[in-house]
């Protein structure tokens, strides 16, 4: 929903600060993959890749970088699609 006043660019910057922000993370190694991804390829995905990008934020670091390390996967085919992005 577009709120009136408000530029749909705008709302796509505050969105992406907020995912830079959500990124950041206490292990280094995965801060740098997450905030590089974002960087280089976040804006590539589909809407449902990108919905499953904010999805995985949402995983403890500890997952998350067994995710991107390839040591396990998660459950969702959603979100081990965009897993299979980060690592590539």
């Amino acid at each position: 929903l577009v709120h009136s006043g408000t530029s749909r660019s705008a709302q796509d910057a505050r969105r992406y600060d907020r995912l830079r922000w959500r990124s950041r993370r206490g292990l280094l190694e995965l801060d740098m993959v997450l905030k590089n991804f974002l960087d280089t390829r976040y804006a590539g995905l589909t809407p449902a890749e990108q919905e499953a990008f904010e999805k995985l934020l949402t995983t403890s670091d500890e997952t998350l970088m067994a995710y991107v390390q390839g040591s396990r996967n998660p459950p969702e085919k959603e979100l081990m699609q965009v897993v299979a992005k980060i690592r590539n």
